[in-house]
This record gives structure tokens, C-alpha cells and sequence, in this order.
């Protein structure tokens, strides 16, 4: 599986947040790939959605508590990243 990345739409973004846009993009992939990981080496058999969900917990959980706050991932995407690991095991 390729490692996940995370691109945040510049349109939906504040003044602030486009300034910011680069390091906030490099710190969410880099939660979600420790998440991935993580989530990959503990994985059971769990279903997809069971997965997906794990993935969230812990993508936030490797974030500054203000940035998982705000932190709302494509859910689409988030399941492909956990199809990945269901169908990889």
C-alpha cells in the first residue's frame, strides 16, 4: 500500500490557513501515515468501517489537540486508506 496523503483544498481554506496550508498538510500525512501503520500492524479482521474509524482515533490522536479538532478528513478517502489494510492482510 502507498502511503496515504492528505492535500487540503485551497478554496475552503482561510487567509490564514492558505499561509499555513504546506506545514499543516506535511503534519495531517504524517499522523496519517503513523496512523496507518499502527492501525495495519494491530489489524484483526476488523471491518472496513471498524477500520476507518480507527484510522480517524488515531490520525487525531498524533495531532496538536486544536488541529484534530478541526481535522475532518474526506471519508471516502479515509475508507480507501482502510480498504487498503482490510484487503492487504
Amino acid at each position: 500500500m502507498q502511503d496515504p496523503q492528505i492535500h487540503l483544498d485551497p478554496a475552503s481554506l482561510s487567509p490564514v490557513e492558505e499561509k499555513l496550508r504546506g506545514p499543516l498538510e506535511e503534519q495531517l500525512t504524517s499522523a496519517l501515515q503513523h496512523a496507518t501503520d499502527k492501525v495495519s500492524h494491530d489489524y484483526a479482521g476488523e471491518p472496513v468501517d471498524t477500520v476507518a474509524g480507527e484510522l480517524l482515533k488515531q490520525t487525531r490522536a498524533g495531532l496538536h489537540p486544536d488541529i484534530a479538532a478541526g481535522f475532518s478528513p474526506d471519508q471516502g478517502e479515509l475508507r480507501r486508506v482502510a480498504e487498503a489494510i482490510v484487503h492487504n492482510d
